[in-house]
């Protein structure tokens, strides 16, 4: 549970969505987390996936990072242009 932060890069090593990329965009407790990534999983319905089928990346996404912090809205097309320039998606 100590390595993983909201905003943090993973990919799903099982699953239907194998080798998709997401961001982290909640914690639920230390076996699950919430993932999107604009496209097949939308902000309004994040993915609950257990943590044990994901790969955790040293990236984060910055700026959605700081719209958490803020409470700001995160749209879809953040999570998509944030995944796209880092060539994720």
């Amino acid at each position: 549970m100590d390595n993983i932060a909201l905003g943090q890069i993973v990919h799903s090593r099982a699953g239907r969505d194998k080798g998709r990329y997401f961001i982290v965009v909640g914690i639920i407790d230390e076996n699950y987390v919430l993932l999107a990534d604009g496209d097949l999983r939308k902000i309004e319905s994040p993915k609950k996936k257990k943590i044990k089928h994901l790969v955790f990346h040293d990236k984060f996404a910055v700026d959605i990072v700081e719209k958490i912090k803020t409470n700001q809205r995160i749209t879809n097309a953040d999570l998509k242009k944030t995944l796209q320039s880092m060539g994720l998606l």
